[in-house]
C-alpha cells in the first residue's frame, strides 16, 4: 500500500466565507489522505483552517496525523484499522479521525465495488439529496443577490449567518428575504453561539413572525443547559458546536426530540461515529441534520453518503459548491440537490496534479 498526505489551499468564485465565529477566510486549507493498493486509490479529506470550531491549529493536526501514519500499522485488516482509528486512547485528534477513517471507508467500499451508501448497509438509495444553501456575512444587497442567484438555481432551503452585526441588522435582513421570496423559501439562522441567554429570550420571540426553520446554536456550547428553556417560544432550536462528543449526544437523545441536532463529521471524528450518532439520534426520535464545514469534494461526498444511507430531517451540503481548484471531483450542484455517480466508494476522483504533495509512507499490501 502507498500512503500519501496531500496539501492545498480551495478557493470559490462569487462566494465570501464570513461568519461570527470564523471571521473573513480567504481559502479552505485543505490535508487529503491518499491509500493506493491493487489498482485503487482511496482518498480522505479534512480542513484544517478551522481552529474556531474544535480549537487546534492546522499544524497541530498536520504534526498529529503524521505522528499516526508513521506508526500505523497497515499490515492488518482493513476493518481492525478502522476500529483502531477509533479504539479508546487513540492518539488521533478528531480531525486526524475524520481524514483515516474516510480513507479506509473509501477503500473498503471500493474494494467490495459499492458506494458508500450501499457498503454502509443502505442499497438503492438516491444519488441526489437536497442541500440547503448558506447566505454568508455581506451588505444586505449581496446577500439578496446570492439569495436570488440560488433560487433561480433551485435551491430554496436557506440559512443566513448572524450575529456578525447587532439583531436589528439580523431581524432586518430576514424580513427583507422574507419580503423578496415569501413562503417560497424555507428560512433559517445559524447564530454560532453569539447570543447570551438573555438576549436569546428577547430575540427569540420576534423572530417567529418570519416562520424559521429553525434556530441553529444560540447559545454558546457552555450555556447548553439553558436551551431547553428556550423552546416556549416555538421556534425550532438546534445544536452544532456543542455536539462533539458521544456524550453530548447521548444528551440530546435524552431530549426527546425537544432540540435538534447539526451532525459533522469534524467534531465527531469520521463516518463511524457520526454513523453511530445519528442511529441514535433517530432512535430517541430527535430531528437532525447531516451537514459539514465549508469543505471540498471528498469531505462533501462522505456527508452526502451517509446523507443517502441515513435520509435525516436535513442536509447541509453546499461546501463544495462553487470550488475552482479542488484535486477531487465528482459532486454535481443542480435543481436544489448534490448528487454524484453511484460509484464505487465515496464516488469521487482524485487528481493529484492539482494538489501539493507533502510525505509518502509506502507498506506491504494490506489484505
Amino acid at each position: 500500500m502507498r500512503v500519501r498526505l496531500w496539501r492545498g489551499a480551495l478557493h470559490y468564485q462569487g462566494v465570501t466565507l464570513h461568519t461570527a465565529a470564523s471571521g473573513a477566510i480567504n481559502a479552505l486549507d485543505c490535508l487529503w489522505l491518499t491509500l493506493d493498493v491493487d489498482g485503487i486509490r482511496a482518498v480522505g479529506e479534512v480542513r484544517l483552517n478551522i481552529r474556531y470550531l474544535h480549537g487546534y491549529s492546522e499544524q497541530q493536526v498536520v504534526n498529529n496525523v503524521r505522528h499516526y501514519l508513521a506508526r500505523h500499522n497497515w499490515n492488518v485488516d482493513l476493518r481492525d484499522q478502522l476500529a483502531a482509528v477509533h479504539a479508546p486512547g487513540s492518539e488521533l485528534l478528531a480531525p486526524g479521525r475524520m481524514l483515516v477513517d474516510m480513507a479506509l471507508h473509501d477503500l473498503l467500499a471500493r474494494r467490495a465495488g459499492q458506494s458508500l451508501a450501499a457498503w454502509l448497509g443502505a442499497p438503492n438509495t438516491p444519488a441526489a439529496v437536497a442541500t440547503n444553501q448558506t447566505l454568508f456575512w455581506s451588505s444586505e444587497a449581496q446577500m439578496l443577490e446570492q439569495a436570488q442567484h440560488y433560487v433561480e438555481r433551485g435551491f430554496t432551503q436557506l440559512k443566513l449567518r448572524t450575529g456578525v452585526a447587532d439583531f436589528a441588522t439580523d431581524l432586518a435582513r430576514l424580513r427583507a428575504l422574507r419580503q423578496r421570496f415569501g413562503e417560497t423559501i424555507s428560512l433559517a439562522i445559524d447564530v454560532n453561539g453569539q447570543w447570551s441567554l438573555a438576549q436569546a429570550r428577547e430575540y427569540l420571540p420576534p423572530l417567529r413572525e418570519l416562520s424559521l426553520s429553525y434556530v441553529e446554536q444560540p447559545l454558546a456550547p457552555v450555556d447548553d443547559q439553558y436551551i431547553a428553556s428556550l423552546t416556549e417560544y416555538g421556534t425550532p432550536l438546534m445544536l452544532d458546536e456543542s455536539l462533539n462528543s458521544e456524550a453530548a449526544i447521548a444528551r440530546l437523545a435524552a431530549g426527546g426530540g425537544a432540540v435538534w441536532g447539526h451532525l459533522k463529521l469534524v467534531k465527531l471524528g469520521g463516518i463511524a461515529p457520526t454513523l453511530t450518532a445519528a442511529r441514535l439520534l433517530q432512535q430517541a426520535g430527535v430531528p437532525f441534520m447531516i451537514g459539514q464545514m465549508n469543505e471540498g469534494h471528498a469531505a462533501t461526498a462522505a456527508a452526502l453518503q451517509l446523507c443517502r444511507a441515513l435520509r435525516p430531517t436535513f442536509a447541509e451540503l453546499y461546501g463544495a459548491d462553487g470550488l475552482t481548484d479542488d484535486p477531487v471531483s465528482g459532486l454535481c450542484y443542480d435543481h436544489g440537490h448534490v448528487s454524484l455517480s453511484d460509484s464505487p466508494g465515496l464516488g469521487v476522483h482524485f487528481d493529484a496534479a492539482r494538489a501539493d504533495f507533502l510525505q509518502e509512507l509506502s507498506h506491504a499490501t494490506t489484505d
